[in-house]
């Protein structure tokens, strides 16, 4: 081929992938395989690195640019302006008595009159606002708000967005506004496949692109949304309403909560259904936000040096407090690492006392400033352990005391060991909490199901036998377990009795019961299926590892890791000694009501969501996040939310929680 034709055939293979990018990435209505879609990818890359030629707009190029040494400022073309903040309906109702008054001082002096208010509701998303630039449909540069005028650019870090497009229809230069976001499901999956997990989906997103490596914020699998275009080259809209049209149809993800209201109740009444369904949303938001649509008058009504006039946010209720930090104490868990917990003067965030807050390390303390008696901001955010996000001036400031670093276990006394940015207990076989947290785990529902094996049963196990390593919960004999408090015949005989039902598991519980670092039920259930024996997993070698469900390097280590450990071994073979037999039984879905059916669960059910979700797995079905048109059924609990709207709009089947047990011939309770 010549080169006319290696660059027609470059463009068909990105036009392709863009594709199904945009209906996988923005539109969550995928059309092809990832086999599929890997195939195409592969040809491109395989082409351009043949022929040398890789266009502005590739794929390949989202990922892959060299760390940063520092960010460059980047100077917007309009100003990207904050919102004022309101955190009371009278508030806002100043705010629109004010707007209503303008617009009739104009009317009062102009030919062309205004049109009667409206207003557009929408998220307020808790990220890391973006502004794009686009010129000749390419995506030129990216960038952080910064002080509203000039930002900073995160040009290589946005690209690795797959939801952003890099080459849109329109041809013009345009600068759009969005915000980057690190949905929970991205979370969730991060921090079961890392070492140091992340603590908050706002700190991941703006960390992840405030990073100068690329790499680290490809890792994170943000997504954005889009809702302001602040410039455009030759086009006027003539409301909110076609400005957001404009970028669906260029390819932006915008979000579906965008409700145009006619009068303050239809505004209130809004507010009130996004706080309603704010827990179940996968992304954080803090607020929502009011525009005035027509933007012709947006621009009557301009903006004051600090905001737009024709916007406000409303903040839902505050989940940033400032207290007083009484005490840090050190704990040991499971994984021997030893980490500090604030114990903090008691204080109301959103209905909640909070006396406890995580820090994630010593060097979390060194870098806060954090100090006994010092006043600290603490965030609570999406109903998790609430984190110290730094320290406040006080006037108390000169009676703080510095936070030493342990040297000894707090639990065993052992001396301590750091590694990285952690601190380590290194007595494993006799550190009681260790023990204790390991215990518990190989006894829980998930794992052994060891009914009766409870946290304190454990501790007494310890204190009053002298229970040492895992194996030895198999050695336990009636004269020993009755003389422990509490303990009569009966509640003994279960005990034994279900110490030995466990003996016989299920491939996939024994594999999550032994605790290996970053291997949670789901991937000990990938692991299960694709080795079917337990003799096969401890033999397997990363390489194939890194090909089994969600698993990556690090996990692929640490499994092999865990299995070669000499301890783990012992105590592996001593399980089997003593007639621990895990086994492998392949599951032939039958065809059922769910077998291939894309799922959406909403609202509050009565089995925990992951349960349930697990449940149709099972039965074949697919679970999804987002209904669109290629969702078969929404499930709904209480309380349900804009899923059940759209799920209506669209004619899609909405079954409850007990339908479920119907449809699969009285299976499901069991």
């Amino acid at each position: 081929m010549n080169r006319e034709e290696i660059i027609k055939k470059l463009n068909i293979l990105i036009e392709k992938i863009e594709k199904l990018n945009y209906n996988y990435y923005t539109l969550d209505e995928p059309i092809a395989s990832d086999g599929e879609y890997d195939a195409i990818y592969d040809e491109l890359k395989n082409l351009e690195l043949e022929s040398g030629i890789v266009l502005q707009n590739s794929p390949t190029n989202r990922v892959g640019a060299q760390i940063l040494d520092k960010f460059e400022k980047h100077t917007h073309i309009a100003p990207l302006y904050s919102m004022d903040k309101a955190q009371n309906y009278e508030t806002i109702r100043a705010w629109d008595t004010r707007n209503k008054k303008l617009i009739r001082d104009y009317n009062d002096t102009h030919s062309e009159k205004l049109k009667d208010i409206s207003y557009i509701v929408e998220l307020k998303f808790d990220g890391l606002t973006l502004n794009l630039t686009y010129e000749d449909g390419y995506l030129k540069t990216a960038s952080t708000r910064g002080n509203g005028f000039i930002g900073e650019k995160i040009f290589e870090q946005v690209k690795t967005i797959y939801s952003i497009p890099l080459k849109i229809d329109y041809k013009g230069v345009m600068e759009v506004q969005g915000e980057g976001l690190m949905p929970f499901k991205s979370l969730e999956n991060y921090n079961r496949t890392h070492k140091e997990p992340l603590k908050n989906a706002r700190n991941a997103a703006a960390g992840a692109l405030r990073n100068l490596d690329p790499k680290v914020t490809a890792e994170r699998n943000l997504t954005a949304y889009f809702y302001n275009i602040g410039y455009i080259e030759n086009k006027d809209f003539k409301d909110d309403v076609e400005m957001k049209n404009f970028l669906r149809k260029n390819g932006f993800k915008v979000y579906n909560i965008n409700k145009l209201c006619k009068n303050l109740e239809e505004v209130f009444a809004e507010i009130e259904e996004i706080g309603r369904i704010r827990d179940s949303l996968d992304i954080l938001i803090d607020g929502v936000t009011i525009k005035v649509s027509d933007l012709e008058t947006r621009k009557v009504l301009g903006a004051t040096n600090k905001f737009p006039r024709w916007a406000i946010a409303y903040k839902f209720e505050a989940e940033e407090m400032s207290t007083k930090l009484l005490d840090v104490v050190w704990n040991v868990g499971r994984s021997a690492k030893v980490t500090p917990t604030a114990i903090l003067e008691p204080v109301d965030i959103g209905g909640v006392t909070i006396r406890r807050a995580t820090l994630n390390n010593y060097d979390d303390i060194l870098r806060k400033k954090v100090r006994i008696n010092s006043r600290v901001l603490i965030r609570r955010s999406n109903d998790v352990i609430p984190e110290i996000l730094g320290t406040l001036p006080s006037e108390d400031d000169e009676n703080t005391i510095e936070i030493k670093r342990p040297i000894y276990c707090p639990a065993c006394n052992a001396e301590l060991f750091q590694d990285g940015v952690h601190i380590f207990c290194p007595n494993t076989l006799s550190c009681a909490p260790q023990l204790v947290a390991r215990l518990v785990h190989f006894a829980s529902r998930d794992a052994m199901d060891i009914e009766g094996l409870s946290e304190k049963t454990i501790e007494k196990l310890l204190e009053e036998l002298n229970l040492r390593e895992i194996p030895e919960i198999y050695e336990l004999k009636y004269d020993d377990i009755i003389k422990l408090e509490g303990f009569k015949e009966k509640r003994t005989n279960n005990l034994l009795q279900a110490i030995e039902n466990s003996k016989k598991r299920e491939l996939t519980n024994f594999i999550y019961a032994l605790g290996i670092p970053n291997v949670g039920i789901k991937t000990s259930r990938d692991l299960a299926n694709h080795y079917e024996s337990f003799e096969n997993l401890r033999n397997a070698k990363e390489e194939e590892l890194i090909n089994i469900g969600d698993i990556g390097p690090i996990t692929a280590f640490e499994i092999v890791e865990f299995f070669n450990d000499d301890n783990i071994k012992s105590s592996i073979e001593k399980l089997i000694l003593l007639g621990v037999n895990p086994y492998f039984e392949k599951k032939e879905a039958k065809e059922n009501y769910f077998t291939d059916k894309k799922i959406v669960l909403t609202g509050s059910l009565e089995k925990p969501r992951k349960e349930l979700e697990e449940i149709l797995i099972s039965y074949g079905a697919k679970i999804s996040s987002a209904v669109s048109k290629n969702t078969d059924i929404l499930i709904v609990g209480e309380s349900p939310g804009s899923k059940l709207k759209k799920a209506e709009d669209l004619g899609i089947e909405i079954l409850k929680e007990e339908d479920i047990d119907r449809l699969l011939g009285g299976e499901y309770e069991n």
